[in-house]
């Protein structure tokens, strides 16, 4: 186990950081996808992304609270965020339902292995609270991931 103390930490806080950069960019991503799908599968997926981003944009607050928790300093701006995603944006409002949903399930594929990081750090510190946290926001994330691959088929 890594010594405890403020120094330690500095991997936490910004695993959380990164967490919650890729999470706000993907609720924009999965918002904007829930109001530009089109096509015969419309209903289900505008009702599917709109429950998806109300589930990332729940875990927001969660997650910069873990970060002030530890007397550490979070994102402050869509500049911030934009410099510590690794979700890119996706401008073209006329790509297919299909593509969708594809690049969906990899973004959220990309943000679990964050969460894995968060989890990875929180115990190599010591942070039970933050690596009981994190679970949920893994398995929720997991839940995506299954339910954007279901729908890719």
């Amino acid at each position: 186990m890594a010594e405890h103390g403020n120094n330690s930490k500095t991997g936490l806080v910004n695993a959380l950081n990164g967490a919650l950069a890729d999470t706000l960019a993907l609720y924009v991503k999965t918002k904007n996808f829930h109001w530009h799908v089109a096509g015969p599968r419309f209903r289900d997926l505008h009702l599917l992304f709109d429950e998806q981003a109300a589930q990332l944009i729940g875990t927001v607050d969660n997650i910069g609270e873990r970060v002030r928790k530890n007397d550490e300093y979070t994102l402050t701006s869509i500049g911030s965020v934009a410099s510590q995603t690794r979700i890119a944006d996706q401008d073209d409002t006329t790509i297919t339902a299909d593509m969708m949903v594809a690049e969906l399930r990899d973004d959220n594929r990309k943000l679990h292995e964050r969460l894995n990081t968060v989890k990875d750090e929180a115990e190599d510190v010591g942070d039970n609270a933050t690596s009981g946290i994190v679970d949920d926001w893994i398995d929720q994330c997991e839940e995506r991931i299954w339910f954007l691959n279901q729908a890719s088929k």
